[in-house]
C-alpha cells in the first residue's frame, strides 16, 4: 500500500477527473479501507482543499469548483513558462504529449483565475516530430548519467533496427536535446575518446551497477561541444572551413536564408560580402551556391579552389 503522501495525491487525482465518487470505489481504486479513504479526505481538507461528503447508501466525495482550490505559488511569468513549456512538449523529440497536455489541464486547474486567464491565453499549435523518445528510456539513461553508473544498452542501425551487435558499454556524461532530437554524450573507454548516440535508437540494459568517476568535457559544456561535433569540429562550437564571397544581391534579399552565425555586410544597393562556414569546403560552396546568385570568392585559398573544383564537376555533369 501506497504511503499517506502517494496516496493523498493519487485520491486528489481521481477526484479531479470525475465530479462524484462513491466512496467504496475509490476505496477500491486506491487499495485501501473506506475509513482510510475518510482520514485522507479530512487530511486534504486541512490543506484547503474543499471536498464535499455526498449522501447516499454509500456516501461519496465531490471536489468543489477550481476556482476554490488554494493557489500555486507562481508568478506571472512562471505561469506563463509552464503553460508553453507543456504546450511545446510534443515537439521536444519525447513522446509525453497526451502527459503532457494532462499535466497542462491538472495544473490549470489549481492555479487562481488570474494566472488561469494568462495560461488560457497559450494557444500553440505544434508539430510532432516523426522520430520521438520512449519516456521510460529517457528516464533510464538520463539515471545513469545522474547516478555515474556505467550504461549497457543495444544501439539499432541506421536504419532503425535493433542489432545486439552494435551492444555498447560508456561512461554516461549528459542528455542533451538538440533539434528536436535528443542525445546521449558519452566516454568510450574502448575508443579512449567521447562520442555521441541518438537516445530514440538506445535500448537499454540491466543497470551494471558500476561506478565510474566522472570525466570534465573539454571546454566544460557538454552542449557546445556536442554541436561542434555536429558541425565537424573537434575543438570550439564554430564551423571548421569558414571563408568569405562578394554576392551580387542586395543584402536583405538573402539575410533571410542564412545561418545565424553567418556574417553579412552590405556594399552596395545590389550587393553585400557574405562570411559564413560549413563542414568541409565542398559543401561551404554548394551552400554559397545554392543562394543563385552570382558571386565573387574573396578567401581563403582553400573556397576558390572547391569553386573551381565544383564548376568543373557540374559542367561535367551537365555534357553528359
Amino acid at each position: 500500500m501506497a504511503g499517506p503522501s502517494s496516496r493523498m495525491l493519487a485520491l486528489l487525482s481521481l477526484l479531479q477527473v470525475r465530479r462524484d465518487w462513491p466512496g467504496d470505489v475509490l476505496a477500491e481504486r486506491l487499495e485501501v479501507s473506506p475509513r482510510t479513504v475518510r482520514r485522507d479526505v479530512d487530511r486534504l481538507r486541512a490543506l484547503g482543499y474543499r471536498v464535499q461528503a455526498l449522501k447516499g447508501p454509500a456516501g461519496g466525495y465531490r471536489l468543489s469548483a477550481g476556482s476554490e482550490l488554494p493557489p500555486l505559488l507562481f508568478d506571472d511569468e512562471q505561469a506563463v513558462a509552464i503553460a508553453l513549456a507543456l504546450a511545446v512538449a510534443p515537439a521536444s523529440g519525447a513522446d509525453i504529449a497526451e502527459s503532457a497536455a494532462r499535466a497542462l489541464a491538472a495544473v490549470r486547474q489549481v492555479m487562481p483565475a488570474r494566472l488561469r486567464h494568462r495560461v488560457d491565453a497559450v494557444d500553440v499549435v505544434t508539430t510532432p516530430g516523426a522520430i520521438v523518445v520512449d519516456p521510460s528510456v529517457l528516464v533510464a539513461v538520463s539515471d545513469a548519467v545522474r547516478t555515474e553508473q556505467v550504461l549497457r544498452f543495444d544501439y539499432a542501425s541506421a536504419q532503425g533496427q535493433p542489432d545486439s551487435s552494435l551492444s555498447r558499454r560508456v561512461e554516461p556524461h549528459a542528455v542533451i536535446a538538440r533539434n528536436g532530437r535528443w542525445y546521449l554524450l558519452a566516454w568510450v573507454d574502448e575508443h579512449r575518446d567521447w562520442r555521441t548516440y541518438r537516445i530514440d535508437r538506445i535500448t537499454p540494459r540491466a543497470p551494471t551497477g558500476r561506478p565510474f568517476t566522472r570525466r570534465p568535457v573539454p571546454g566544460g559544456d557538454p552542449a557546445a561541444f556536442v554541436a561542434a561535433r555536429f558541425k565537424g569540429s573537434s575543438g570550439a562550437d564554430v564551423w571548421p572551413c569558414r571563408g568569405t564571397v562578394d554576392l551580387q544581391v542586395a543584402a536583405r534579399v538573402v539575410a533571410p536564408y542564412l545561418d545565424a552565425d553567418a556574417v553579412l555586410e552590405e556594399t552596395g544597393p545590389t550587393s553585400c560580402r557574405l562570411t559564413t562556414g560549413s563542414w568541409s569546403w565542398t559543401a561551404l560552396i554548394a551552400q554559397i551556391a545554392g543562394l543563385d546568385t552570382d558571386f565573387t570568392v574573396v578567401g581563403p585559398p582553400e573556397l576558390r579552389e572547391a569553386a573551381r573544383a565544383s564548376a568543373n564537376r557540374m559542367r561535367r555533369a551537365a555534357g553528359r
